[in-house]
């Protein structure tokens, strides 16, 4: 979940770091560092906190050279401090390091056996110490630290710099993402495009198990083989990796925003001829003859596979199995003929994600992925890579990301219903047709924020907060709930409406406020049947529903919030707005950090 940075350059380096981490911030704020050679001479700078923090320190204390790495980290071996920072350093060797070493303890103890001791917590000292350790023993750095890479297990992304070589990276990648990148007589490393993109729009996307000899005019990469292979260069589109906050104050109040574009720019890619049909480019996929989906995503993701579970039963009549990805191939769960499985990831790197299409591959009729990166190792493992179209998401807490994912889910869905002559002709019309028209009732809904803001002043006040929702609304329950922990640290849970009185009802009090999402639909009367007995216990709810649903079933609740009129289908995407603005007015009115919130990285690229 780290974010790694390196440069190559014609020019001071240092600011030229500080900037690429700045994009990579999403991924890890707890320490940054970086280091250089200048002279020959290498050095290093690291501060705990966020990347301000070593900005200042560089002030103070600054970095000369032309050649550098630098790391963004979250920490998982080692609290936050300063030595236990990025970049770790021993000898004439520095590394960055994304992921973990899962040996490190049996490399730790051999070294250890040598005499070799340890400063740091880390894993990731281990990598140096044996860099070092192989460089005593006369090995030349490149090879150093290639003997090194055949020493590690588990997963990483790394970078090297050694001490006296002013035109040396050494990089790998077993698990984590990793790009290089070209510039004139420059080249750049990176852990995704978005970082690198003000340096170059020409990337090489490293391959599971490559490792690369980067200097300022030759790339040289090997496979896990140690065979020198050529990856192929691509261009990068600039406008996807743009990551200003568009006058907004928040990243996530811009994502928010974006919404309805975004939403019209993913329906009309498998809409075309006037959104009269569904396409899928890039490969195709009937469903005529599939037995059975398989859905596995991590957190926001999750639920959006959740949503669609709905969709595709009820819709298409397909039998659907969601499973968290970080359970899901522990239970060997047997892959069945005519199973097609299907993985949901903003970042296409989530570490569990991979692993878990990598347990299908071979045993599932098709992979299929929506990613928002379609160069990730996700998309690239894939049958089918379908693209969400998003745009690059910095705020940790998902949200036009989420939104994308269902649209394209459902359009999956409807195609799936159409193939196995579920829908007439005149229904799946209607279908796409709704669909079109979402963008602007998603426009329509974020009218609603000044309320929402209003209401969230309160919200901001309770220490517990129930979710409730029935059908395609639980899912959207439980990201609400996700939502309001990820960014406020609001404790906050969610439950399909029916379960409230197998037990949780216990909790409801005068000081918990309930949140109901309940469009009039099938399921509204029995929502608001649930909803009645939490006020009849003194709970506040907070309903969320239509102009009929208000009309109907808002008596005697604490507050309301009123969205447009939306088929019950489409109902799940439309009610992720309030979900999302409640949530981010609720921080603000905290004072959280709603773009980086504690503990928490954007790419889960660890177990």
């Amino acid at each position: 979940m780290c974010g790694i940075v390196g440069v190559l350059g014609n020019h001071e380096v240092a600011p030229i770091l500080v900037e690429a981490l700045k994009r990579l911030e999403y991924r890890g704020y707890d320490s940054a560092g970086i280091a250089t050679i200048n002279g020959g001479v290498l050095e290093r700078r690291r501060a705990v906190g966020k990347l301000v923090n070593l900005s200042d320190l560089l002030v103070h204390e600054p970095l000369l050279g032309k050649s550098g790495i630098g790391h963004t980290r979250w920490a998982t071996h080692g609290a936050p401090s300063v030595t236990n920072a990025h970049p770790h350093q021993a000898g004439s060797v520095a590394v960055v390091h994304n992921g973990i070493v899962e040996n490190y303890r049996e490399l730790r103890s051999d070294l250890a056996n040598q005499g070799i001791s340890f400063v740091t917590e880390t894993d990731t000292e281990t990598i140096a110490l044996l860099a070092q350790s192989h460089i005593q023993s006369g090995l030349q750095p490149v090879d150093a630290a290639l003997k090194t890479l055949s020493q590690l297990e588990g997963a990483f992304a790394l970078a090297f710099l050694f001490e006296g070589e002013e035109d040396l990276i050494v990089a790998a990648r077993k698990g984590s993402p990793l790009a290089i990148g070209h510039g004139e007589g420059e080249m750049f490393v990176g852990s995704d495009a978005i970082a690198l993109s003000p340096l170059t729009d020409q990337i090489t996307y490293l391959e599971e198990g490559d490792s690369a000899v980067v200097t300022r005019q030759s790339l040289t990469i090997r496979d896990l083989a140690g065979n020198e292979v050529q990856r192929e260069r691509k261009t990068i589109n600039i406008d996807q990796t743009q990551v200003d906050k568009g006058g907004h104050k928040h990243f996530m109040a811009k994502e928010i925003a974006e919404q309805p574009t975004v939403l019209g720019e993913a329906i009309r890619h498998y809409l075309p001829n006037d959104g009269t049909e569904i396409a899928l480019p890039g490969g195709d996929l009937n469903f005529a003859e599939v037995k059975r989906l398989v859905m596995v995503a991590c957190g926001t993701a999750s639920y959006a596979c959740l949503t669609a579970k709905y969709w595709f039963e009820q819709i298409a009549g397909i039998p659907v199995e969601v499973d968290v990805a970080s359970e899901f191939r522990y239970r060997e769960p047997p892959i069945t003929d005519g199973t097609v499985a299907l993985f949901v990831s903003q970042s296409g790197e989530t570490a569990d994600t991979l692993a878990a299409l990598r347990y299908c591959a071979g045993k599932a009729e098709k992979i299929v992925s929506v990613v928002n990166v379609p160069e990730s190792s996700i998309a690239r493992e894939s049958d089918l890579a379908l693209p969400i179209l998003a745009g690059a998401e910095i705020g940790v807490a998902s949200t036009k990301a989420f939104t994308c994912q269902l649209s394209v889910l459902l359009i999956l869905a409807l195609k799936a219903a159409s193939d196995r002559k579920r829908l007439t002709t005149e229904a799946l019309d209607s279908h796409l047709s709704d669909l079109r028209a979402l963008p602007g009732l998603v426009n329509q809904a974020l009218g609603s924020e000044g309320q929402i803001a209003q209401i969230a002043t309160k919200l901001a006040e309770a220490r517990d907060i129930l979710f409730l929702g029935r059908g395609r609304m639980f899912p959207l329950a439980l990201e609400g709930a996700l939502k309001l922990k990820e960014i406020s640290y609001i404790h906050a849970e969610a439950y399909a409406s029916g379960e409230l009185k197998h037990g949780p009802i216990a909790l409801v009090d005068q000081h918990v406020p309930v949140v109901v999402l309940a469009p009039r639909d099938e399921l509204y009367d029995k929502s608001i049947s649930n909803m009645q007995e939490v006020m009849a216990r003194a709970g506040k709810v907070l309903l969320i529903t239509d102009s009929t649903g208000l009309s109907q079933g808002s008596e005697g609740t604490w507050a309301s919030i009123q969205m447009p009129q939306v088929s019950d289908i489409l109902s799940p995407i439309l009610y992720a707005i309030p979900a999302q603005l409640l949530a981010y007015h609720t921080a603000i009115a905290k004072g959280t950090d709603v773009d980086q919130p504690r503990n928490l990285a954007k790419s889960v690229t660890v177990e």
